[in-house]
């Protein structure tokens, strides 16, 4: 009975009209169906309060949430991978996370499916951005850009089905850099693939190869083969699975699905086995079928002069001309590459680790002629850099290890032993901050030392500044190593343990004085007025008084 109370008013007041109207012949029939409907009604409220299932908190399938540890490692990641697009000249720029649907479809093949859609608002049919290359080209088309050398680093997002254990997810991050521009052939090329080196270099992934191919050499290989020109794409997107499938597999889609000869798809199978370095290409130039297509010529005369430019660049041997190479991507025109891992034997506790491609990119000269009214082509070339999958390999490493990370970069705490010391406290972080010290301190009144000296050893930081009435009352403040852990009086000049330096001299060297001073007790004179004092004892100090040590 309780639960009648949880009816609405309103029914309530139906229900009752329905119970207290007298009985009559005339209406007995309308009675029964009013009350069925009341019956009704009221069953349905009680289901709804009863089966009201509970509200779930979770993300989107693809998605992750990144915790302080992780985006720490992912800034340490980006830093490098953008410094190094840094050093080779190139701009930054950004681009809508969202685009015109019409400037991104037909632009990706098979995949175009993959597009997120968003629902019409204002008249506008819109698609998330699937990568970064398409908005660059429609930049440089919509703002009549002829020579651009650019990096882009910003989410993407791909409607596929997520394999987060491999790095894969529906929104991930690109780091994009691409050269736009008529220059001589290869040079740019051979500069991306440099870049590529440098990148896998200085992220001390383990070690690596950068298959290289050319969409010329894939056509005419198609072409060879006796693949019909309507099947190109079509046939170079099951050609791009087979980093993840077997020949066998890939060869049944071809037959199966696509609808192509089992005799050309075996000699097809024949080519893309081939795999080398420069030799390779001379060998393909040999090739009876190869050598009398056009088209496939002229895509072995650039590798050859490719691996001419790699050799001078000195990463040669991180390249090899890999036949089974196709990029699925429909823009690409030239000379495409994909890097991956090369899998080493894993060391105790360590799972074996695949996740495909780390980096990848090619050459794309027709695509910015798309967007343009008259046709104008802009020849570009570029390359995206992996950052999720890079990610996890470093967050797997990282977790087998046991490694920790520092979420803050803070240099010194301020802390104090005793109570009512928060305005000492607050004036002395004021002049930390002031000098671009990165510090910190509790924001209680009255904190306990243990309280203080926890938190730092908790969150990594380095020093602590002591001060308290004694420290007031001397003159000076206590700076302590908190790797010592060791308690110091700081009444004694004459003890070797400690060193005594003006404020303004610890603010300037305070990082030369975490790094060779690391389990000294440091005391800082105070000038209680300007705190502008002599440099001679930080110089003494620092110049070789604790190096004699």
């Amino acid at each position: 009975m309780p639960l009648l109370r949880l009816l609405p008013r309103r029914a309530w007041a139906a229900l009752l009209s329905q119970l207290l109207r007298p009985p009559c012949a005339s209406c007995t029939g309308a009675v029964r169906c009013q009350s069925q409907v009341a019956e009704a009604v009221l069953t349905s409220q009680l289901k709804a309060h009863q089966e009201k299932p509970n509200f779930i908190i979770k993300i989107p399938k693809g998605t992750r949430d990144l915790s302080p540890q992780h985006m720490v490692v992912r800034e340490k990641i980006l830093d490098l991978v953008i410094s190094c697009f840094k050093r080779h000249g190139a701009k930054v720029m950004d681009t809508p996370a969202f685009e015109l649907k019409e400037i991104l479809t037909e632009k990706y093949g098979e995949d175009s499916g993959l597009m997120y859609d968003l629902k019409d608002q204002g008249g506008e049919l819109l698609s998330l951005r699937y990568d970064l290359t398409v908005p660059f080209a429609r930049y440089l088309a919509m703002n009549k850009v002829k020579k651009m050398k650019r990096y882009h680093v910003g989410k993407v997002w791909r409607r596929e089905s997520p394999t987060i254990v491999q790095g894969r997810y529906r929104e991930f991050c690109q780091c994009d850099f691409d050269i736009a521009g008529q220059f001589d052939p290869m040079i740019p090329d051979a500069e991306c693939l440099k870049i590529m080196c440098e990148i896998l270099s200085g992220l001390q992934l383990g070690d690596f190869l950068i298959k290289v191919n050319d969409r010329r050499i894939v056509d005419g290989m198609f072409a060879a083969c006796g693949v019909p020109e309507s099947k190109f794409r079509a046939i170079c997107s099951s050609i791009d699975k087979l980093d993840k499938m077997a020949w066998k597999d890939v060869r049944h889609e071809m037959v199966a699905k696509k609808g192509l000869a089992p005799e050309v798809a075996d000699r097809i199978g024949d080519y893309v086995q081939c795999h080398g370095g420069v030799s390779l290409v001379e060998q393909m130039f040999q090739d009876p079928r190869l050598s009398q297509n056009k088209q496939a010529l002229e895509g072995l005369g650039d590798l050859k002069l490719l691996f001419e430019y790699l050799t001078l660049f000195g990463i040669a041997e991180k390249i090899s001309f890999d036949l089974s190479l196709a990029r699925g991507l429909d823009y690409y025109t030239g000379v495409i590459y994909e890097a991956v891992l090369l899998q080493t034997p894993t060391q105790a506790g360590e799972e074996p680790l695949n996740v495909g491609s780390v980096a990848a990119g090619g050459r794309y000269d027709g695509l910015v002629g798309m967007f343009d009214p008259k046709g104008h082509k802009v020849p570009c070339v570029g390359l995206s850099i992996g950052v999720e999958r890079i990610f996890y390999i470093v967050e797997q490493r990282m977790k087998t290890k046991g490694e920790k990370v520092r979420t803050t970069e803070t240099q010194v705490f301020v802390a104090t032993p005793q109570k009512n010391f928060l305005q000492e406290r607050l004036k002395l972080i004021t002049e930390l901050w002031d000098a671009g010290i990165k510090a910190e301190m509790l924001y209680k009144n009255n904190p306990k030392l243990l309280t203080q000296l926890h938190y730092c050893e908790s969150t990594g930081i380095p020093l602590v500044v002591i001060i308290g009435e004694q420290e007031l009352k001397e003159g000076v403040i206590k700076i302590r190593s908190v790797a010592s852990r060791e308690e110091v009086s700081g009444s004694s000049r004459n003890r070797r343990d400690e060193l005594f330096l003006p404020f303004p001299d610890f603010v300037r060297n305070m990082h030369l004085l975490a790094e060779k001073l690391s389990s000294w007790l440091i005391v800082v004179e105070l000038n209680k007025h300007s705190l502008q004092m002599t440099t001679a004892a930080c110089e003494y100090w620092l110049g070789g008084q604790k190096k004699d040590k």
